[in-house]
């Protein structure tokens, strides 16, 4: 599979180039050059298919330019240890659930995936790679946890101020480990603009081999397509009518990647989601992505330090523009209905959910056509364990979820061993260190 950018350079660039140079030197974002027909490999999975197995299949379908079907396998094998959730919650209704990896967040899924790529593709080159994240917790968290046992790479984990914590003092450099966490005396907004301000730096960047973890990166979020097929491979030998997915805007990511499996030739009749000030319904009720109405020459380059994916969707919409709109489907959700939405959840169905699946399920009940039809299919996709949103949940539902052992450890607050000031001097100083 090769890769473009959403700007002006057309000129391809291989699976293995676009994770490594992560930045387009245009300012625009990576994304896939042309569609893959995947029908072939999507239709032989079935329920009893692992998660591991579907990845490996479809990373050795997109990468099979580049890799063998062994490598492709051994990649999401070390990648995936665990699997989403999916169950089934009413005649009509289903829960992709993606908070069952090792920090209950769904960013696991593409965090390890886009490490275990590198870490193989740097061994076989015997090279070296430092990746740079920044984390308020949680993406902290997923990368601390999915750098255990990689040589080959290191990860600065750059920490917001007072927000420290999600991993163990012996994965750290100065005792013998591969994380490199700071405390940056700034909020994540500071860190973004260094970051931002890091990555201008091409000679910075190629000296120390930088690269990042957020879904800036493809290699990100390209895995983040296996839900959906997993999610199908569980619903294609009992559903026959249309399937929607019921999704959180976010940063636009997971419904990149679902219109991504849709190009994939993924059978899909509908992404429903919350309207955002970006993403919104013109006045004939269709999708409507109120950037695109600034030419991307007139943008600033696009941000590595806080990715909105948004580009990646005007791209997809420009390139299918009447499909998209048939299959895009923003609705506008008041508090108050999400609110309503949490409620009916928990005292219908049992489920303990947070406002971003809350919302994805009030949206679905709005957009009536996705239950008008008997056969039609609804699935609801929960990205985060609702532990992390517990007080709020209990604030509505009047009961809060468990939170699991591993969660707690997770969230209790770390002394910080190594702080720095909000500079890209000061970043320049960590990587020297590492070298």
């Amino acid at each position: 599979m090769q890769f473009v950018s959403t700007r002006k350079n057309k000129e391809p660039i291989s699976f293995s180039q676009a994770i490594s140079r992560c930045i387009c030197p245009d300012g625009g974002y990576y994304v896939p050059a042309y569609s893959e027909n995947l029908r072939q490999w999507i239709y032989y999975l079935n329920d009893k298919t692992s998660f591991s197995s579907i990845a490996g299949s479809l990373t050795t379908a997109l990468m099979k330019e580049e890799f063998s079907p062994i490598i492709c396998e051994t990649i999401a094998t070390k990648a995936f240890n665990f699997s989403p959730e999916f169950r089934q919650i009413d005649d009509s209704l289903y829960k992709l659930s993606l908070y069952t990896g090792p920090t209950g967040s769904h960013k696991d899924f593409g965090v390890s995936f886009l490490l275990a790529y590198l870490e193989y593709t740097l061994l076989l080159k015997r090279e070296r790679a430092t990746v740079v994240a920044i984390s308020d917790g949680e993406i902290g968290s997923c990368l601390a946890h999915a750098m255990q046992g990689k040589k080959q790479l290191t990860a600065l984990i750059l920490y917001s101020k007072g927000t420290l914590r999600g991993f163990k003092e012996e994965d750290c450099v100065w005792n013998g480990g591969n994380i490199y966490p700071v405390e940056v005396n700034g909020s994540m907004e500071d860190c973004s603009h260094m970051v931002r301000e890091l990555f201008s730096r091409q000679d910075i960047v190629e000296k120390y081999n930088l690269t990042l973890a957020n879904t800036f990166n493809i290699g990100r979020l390209l895995p983040q397509t296996f839900f959906y097929t997993y999610a199908f491979s569980r619903l294609k030998d009992k559903v026959f009518g249309d399937i929607f997915y019921a999704l959180a805007p976010g940063n636009y990511s997971n419904l990149v990647a679902g219109l991504y499996a849709w190009k994939f030739s993924l059978p899909v009749n509908g992404f429903i989601t919350e309207c955002t000030p970006a993403l919104t319904v013109d006045t004939g009720g269709k999708a409507q992505i109120l950037d695109s109405l600034i030419p991307l020459e007139q943008r600033q380059p696009a941000d590595p330090g806080n990715p909105s994916n948004l580009e990646r969707l005007e791209e997809i919409f420009n390139t299918h523009p009447a499909m998209l709109r048939g299959l895009v489907f923003p609705v506008p959700v008041s508090e108050e209905e999400r609110t309503a939405a949490c409620k009916e959840l928990f005292m219908k169905y049992g489920i303990l959910a947070n406002k971003e699946t809350s919302g994805s399920y009030a949206a679905a009940k709005k957009r009536t056509e996705s239950f008008s039809s008997p056969d039609n299919t609804v699935v609801l996709v929960s990205r985060d364990h609702p532990a992390y949103s517990r007080d709020e949940i209990r604030h509505v539902c009047g009961e809060a979820p468990t939170v699991p052992d591993f969660l707690q450890e997770l969230l209790i607050p770390i002394t910080p061993q190594k702080t720095m000031d909000c500079t890209v001097d000061a970043v320049l100083s960590v990587l020297q260190e590492l070298e």
